[in-house]
């Protein structure tokens, strides 16, 4: 049970990191750019400390395009969250149809065997 849920949770932290280092730079845009590449570097960093032992984990219990397709919806859903709480932005509905088709995407893949 732990191998099947430890890949989720980690993935999630990871994409956390990932979506401030790779947006939360637009908060800060009287920063100069060399700035926000060196904290934005940082970041990802920590990122990677979460995503390389979330898929050496999960590719126990998950195939590697069961383990990339977690990453994406996860990824999607960190990001639609920190769009609208962290930069104010909205989803419309395009964005949800869009997203309502990867989760479609999503579903095929888990449906395969693995």
């Amino acid at each position: 049970m732990i191998a099947k849920l430890a890949p989720i949770l980690l993935l999630l932290v990871s994409n956390i990191f990932m979506t401030v280092a790779w947006y939360g730079h637009l908060k800060f845009t009287e920063k100069p750019l060399y700035v926000v590449i060196v904290v934005s570097w940082l970041i990802a960093l920590l990122e990677y400390c979460f995503a390389v032992p979330a898929n050496r984990i999960g590719h126990t219990v998950y195939s590697v395009a069961a383990l990339k397709t977690m990453q994406e919806v996860i990824s999607l859903s960190v990001f639609a969250v920190f769009s609208v709480y962290a930069l104010g932005e909205q989803l419309t509905s395009s964005h949800i149809a869009g997203f309502a088709l990867i989760a479609l995407g999503a579903f095929f893949i888990f449906k395969s065997p693995v």
